[in-house]
């Protein structure tokens, strides 16, 4: 709770979790979820299998702390084979529990009390507490729709003498925004001009639909500035077992584990093998999981035009964004707490992703990851909605 006396004074504007509130919801109303993002079928079978391979061949006790050597080489390959980068696997990448823990221990190492952290809304929710755990403070930069630009400008103000790092998320959850190399070229001569660090969320590297995902570490000055995060589980489908990584130079990897060391020290040693082998999985496998998610998101997104809201596309990620307001209705926190006894379906209110209420109030998310005859009758669901 907020209130909650014991609660430190840094986390009391933190309460639940809103994925936790409406995926309880959910449950509690017998309702689609679309609003948690995560699949409802699992992976490839080659991942499930390399996991139950791990587990019989006695891969159950504590890994290295860094993370296993198979994969961390894979994920060195990845990041050669799709995106130019080469990293060391042996001194440049850290095996986490999950991005989210990459993005918070990265936080942690890198900022001071005091510091400024720089960032764009709507954002992931964790980035907010994390800053706020390091003791820092964040600057936010709006992204508004319909294609969800920003200024320059804005971005330029936000940085100040105390700005340490810039937090990038990319694909971007929640709006689905596919940064375009025009604006991470300028996002990159800012954080060069003004020797930031650099910390970037690809989770959604390979679920692209429009445009290209192109890492911010590939622009000039920012490979040996950026800690590069990502994850097996939207990748994979797996959200559940949690198994991420960060790349960096060899000093900001070495900041990252010493403090990832006394937080959960290491994780789920057959996982790791099981994403070792998945981004191994053959091109075929990732241009298709792409075009499978593309399909389902021009069928909700139709669904919802239909339904009556103003929709604004995803070029990536699980999710698309709808605004509320041709329902006469503005409160996005309200409607999604509403929309179970309306018609049955969960999905997320966006303002709690923004620091600008006003931005984000009319603004509602759908998750388009689950099988094509729940989103078919999510959208029928949807349709009896009164204007």
């Amino acid at each position: 709770m907020a209130d909650n006396p014991f609660l430190v004074e840094r986390m009391r504007g933190f309460g639940t979790t809103i994925f936790a509130e409406m995926s309880a919801l959910a449950v509690a109303t017998g309702s689609i979820n679309l609003g948690q993002g995560f699949p409802d079928t699992d992976g490839p079978p080659e991942v499930v299998e390399a996991a139950i391979a791990a587990i019989r061949a006695g891969d159950n006790q504590y890994p290295p702390g860094v993370g296993i050597a198979p994969l961390r080489a894979a994920v060195a390959e990845h990041q050669s084979r799709f995106w130019g980068l080469d990293y060391d696997a042996d001194s440049e990448i850290l095996v986490t529990a999950g991005a989210t823990e990459a993005i918070a221990t990265a936080l942690l190492a890198l900022l001071e009390p005091g510091d400024e952290a720089v960032t764009f809304e709507p954002y992931y929710d964790s980035y907010a507490a994390c800053i706020a755990l390091a003791g820092a403070r964040r600057r936010v930069v709006t992204l508004r729709p319909p294609d969800y630009a920003f200024s320059l400008e804005q971005l330029r103000a936000a940085i100040t003498p105390k700005t340490k790092l810039l937090l990038l998320n990319s694909p971007h959850n929640p709006t689905g925004k596919v940064f375009t190399r025009d604006e991470l070229r300028a996002i990159a001569a800012l954080c060069v001009e003004h020797d930031l660090l650099a910390v970037t969320d690809e989770v959604y590297e390979h679920l692209v639909y429009d445009g290209e995902h192109i890492p911010i570490a590939t622009m000039p000055g920012m490979r040996e500035r950026t800690v590069t995060i990502s994850s097996a589980g939207k990748t994979f489908s797996m959200t559940g077992w949690k198994t991420g990584w960060a790349c960096a130079p060899a000093p900001l990897v070495e900041a990252v584990r010493t403090v990832k060391q006394f937080v959960t020290y290491v994780h789920g040693a057959p996982f790791q093998h099981a994403a070792a082998a998945g981004l191994r999985l053959s091109d075929e496998y990732f241009t298709a999981l792409a075009g499978e998610l593309a399909a389902k998101r021009d069928l909700l997104a139709s669904g919802l035009a239909d339904a009556g809201f103003t929709v604004y596309p995803p070029s990536g990620t699980y999710f698309v964004t709808a605004d509320i307001r041709p329902f006469g209705e503005t409160d996005g926190m309200a409607f999604c707490r509403s929309l179970p006894e309306r018609c049955g379906v969960v999905a997320v209110p966006t303002v709690v992703f923004y620091d600008d209420v006003e931005a984000g109030s009319p603004l509602v998310r759908f998750t388009f990851c689950k099988r094509r005859e729940v989103l078919e009758d999510a959208v029928v669901r949807l349709k009896s909605l009164e204007k």
